[in-house]
């Protein structure tokens, strides 16, 4: 059997590596599930700390992680920081994530498998347990 040939896309995988890497430790993890929680509005770095008791130098370094990996905005009022999860990022690492799926068998549908919502108030991304018949 032969290996896999690298696509003109493998740096797109080295990207979508590095935002796995960023939230694959618990606290970076716990912060992007509280962000989404929170989404759209998002919360200010001192919640985020207290909800998940983080230390604030703690959290300001996972946080500067997730953020140059895109995976949170940031925005200043006044003299606070909001972070808010960036949908739009999480969207594209799962849609990369499921591009191939069932590709090969073609047993369930890459659209029946994870189906991302964008109505405006909707829950965001919603599995779906349809197959293909």
């Amino acid at each position: 059997m032969g290996l896999v040939a690298k696509s003109k896309n493998e740096p797109d995988v080295a990207r979508y590596a590095d935002m796995f890497s960023a939230m694959g430790t618990e606290p970076r993890l716990r912060i992007m599930r509280l962000l989404l929680s929170a989404h759209p509005g998002g919360l200010v770095a001192g919640d985020i700390g207290s909800e998940l008791d983080i230390p604030a130098s703690t959290l300001s370094h996972h946080l500067e992680k997730l953020k140059n990996e895109d995976l949170v905005k940031v925005r200043r009022e006044s003299t606070f920081l909001w972070y808010s999860a960036n949908i739009d990022t999480l969207q594209d690492l799962l849609g990369f994530l499921y591009a191939e799926c069932c590709t090969r068998n073609k047993a369930i549908e890459p659209e029946a498998f994870v189906r991302i919502s964008t109505v405006k108030g909707g829950r965001g991304l919603q599995p779906s347990a349809r197959t293909h018949q």
